[in-house]
């Protein structure tokens, strides 16, 4: 299916982060992308490559998942309103506060496009700040690279709960389904890898993961 129509440029809910093209991680990336697009079993496309490096392995999957999340959320985000979403919230069971110990000091209710927002905006500074994410092969990655990404993770997670939760019928009335399924998949193949995401966290989808994941 061609995509293209419902993932258009105005659609997007921002910009791309891109890898600047002759680098080693921009290699890492194409090869990432073209096993996924291979139809290679997802769980063997997140395993790290023989010889190659786990920060930059993961580093490449961060972005890439920043990237396609984004993606997702761009579709929807008409539909996510302060009316339709005044809480970021995954069903009854689960809601989501805001703290990003800078504007938001404390955990702080908002709308869920506003949520998202912040959550953007908050990774977007992380993976360009290059203390955290170094550009320079000789630059070692930072004992906080880790714990970083593991954070990043765990709250992309929660843009996932919301779309599927509350918007999943606007998904599969543009022909989204498919789309959003593979790319939780290979999320969630990605973080049991490595375990980068506390079960507790993955609760909230957990039927849904039982059901397209095993």
């Amino acid at each position: 299916m061609d995509f293209g129509k419902f993932f258009s440029k105005e659609k997007t809910f921002r910009p791309k982060k891109k890898f600047q093209q002759g680098t080693m991680r921009y290699e890492l990336h194409k090869k990432a992308e073209a096993s996924l697009n291979s139809g290679l079993d997802l769980k063997s496309c997140v395993a790290l490559p023989a010889e190659e490096d786990f920060n930059d392995w993961m580093a490449v999957h961060v972005v890439d998942f920043f990237n396609r999340i984004n993606l997702i959320y761009g579709t929807i985000c008409d539909y996510c309103t302060d009316e339709s979403c005044p809480i970021m919230s995954g069903g009854p069971k689960y809601e989501y506060m805001w703290c990003d110990g800078n504007k938001y000091k404390k955990p702080t209710k908002l709308p869920a496009n506003k949520y998202i927002a912040n959550l953007m905006d908050w990774i977007e500074m992380i993976i360009n700040d290059e203390n955290v994410f170094p550009v320079d092969p000789d630059v070692p990655f930072p004992d906080k690279f880790l714990p970083t990404c593991k954070k990043i993770l765990s709250r992309l997670f929660r843009v996932f709960v919301h779309v599927y939760i509350h918007h999943f019928d606007t998904l599969t009335t543009i022909g989204a389904e498919a789309h959003i399924n593979t790319c939780y998949k290979h999320y969630y193949y990605f973080i049991v890898e490595f375990k980068l995401v506390d079960r507790k966290e993955l609760e909230p989808l957990k039927d849904l993961t039982e059901r397209i994941c095993h």
